[in-house]
């Protein structure tokens, strides 16, 4: 038994040795990041440059575009673009390929929250949250294509959300384009592996990044800002935008198929995969107690005046949000 034992050991660890140095070294390599100004994608231009890759990031923000130029260094190209345009997109990449010749990694990061509940959703929200979060990932992806094939490889990672496994209550419009967001990139990952192109489906948990600053907020707004800043505030219930980042260039990297960010993603997925139904019902329960309310016209969290702010409930928000560039 012991001996079993032991050679399970060796086993596991000559696996461990080989899945380390399977890790492809990002040294050199040409990096583009979309929503790459702020949050999340600002923390993953980051680390992908202390992993030596050339960084090209894009946002629609003159402000937050050069404030993360500054902070990523002079090697860094900053480009204003709105990944819904494909026009500005091609110009963007052309740019990139124009300077350094090459795309080696490309992350689809761009997204927008619109919280509220379904009876102040309208359709031009359904219509914004496609462009950016479903047609933003089919821009650039097309647009380095034809640059990946020609090198002979790289690496797409496409950032979607517990939101396109599971509906989330008060987030009508975000949940199905996150949902054909994680259709687009399972594709993706099919087809064009026999290519040498990699594509990496990320499913994050809830990050504190202090993106309640940018999300817009509909129905009873205050209320609903002043629910979702503290819990995308709390330490135990999210995941830290470093921390996220790190195991997203990991996940790269080794050229994972999916990565879950955070336990909760992985465990709700699953479960809901497994259990459709009781997942739904929980969700239904969720549901019942967010208020309700019909106000159309979305604000943005950081236009809304709320007791919660300034208190140490949103005290890990903040914190996150000068970190990453948010404030």
């Amino acid at each position: 038994m012991k001996r079993i034992g032991a050679g399970v050991g060796l086993a596991l660890a000559a696996f461990a040795a080989t899945h380390r140095l399977r890790l492809r070294d990002l040294s050199g390599a040409v990096a583009m990041v979309t929503g790459g100004s702020r949050g999340l994608g600002f923390a993953i231009a980051e680390e992908l440059a202390a992993h030596g890759a050339r960084v090209a990031i894009c946002a629609r923000g003159e402000e937050a575009l050069e404030r993360a130029r500054e902070r990523l260094g002079p090697g860094a190209l900053a480009t204003r673009c709105d990944v819904a345009d494909p026009a500005q997109v091609d110009a963007w990449v052309a740019e990139v390929l124009d300077r350094h010749g090459r795309v080696d990694v490309l992350v689809n990061n761009a997204g927008i929250i619109t919280v509220g509940p379904m009876r102040a959703q309208r359709r031009e929200d359904f219509e914004r949250a496609m462009d950016v979060m479903f047609f933003g990932v089919l821009n650039p992806t097309l647009a380095v294509l034809p640059a990946m094939r020609r090198q002979g490889g790289g690496t797409i990672a496409n950032v979607t959300s517990i939101g396109g496994k599971v509906a989330v209550p008060h987030l009508g419009s975000y949940t199905p384009a996150k949902f054909a967001a994680v259709g687009l990139s399972q594709a993706l990952r099919v087809e064009l592996a026999p290519e040498g192109i990699s594509v990496v489906t990320v499913v994050p948990w809830l990050l504190r990044t202090g993106s309640y600053r940018a999300a817009e907020f509909k129905g009873r707004r205050r209320l609903e800002y002043g629910l979702f800043a503290p819990l995308a505030s709390a330490p135990l219930l999210t995941v830290g935008g470093r921390r996220a980042a790190a195991r997203i260039v990991k996940a790269i990297r080794r050229g994972e198929a999916e990565v879950a960010v955070g336990a909760p993603a992985w465990l709700l997925s699953r479960a809901n995969g497994l259990a459709p139904a009781t997942t739904a019902r929980a969700m239904t329960l969720a549901a019942r107690v967010l208020p309700d309310g019909s106000a159309p016209q979305p604000v943005p969290g950081r236009k809304i005046e709320s007791p919660v702010d300034e208190t140490p409930l949103v005290a890990f928000g903040e914190r996150a949000a000068r970190d990453l560039n948010q404030a």
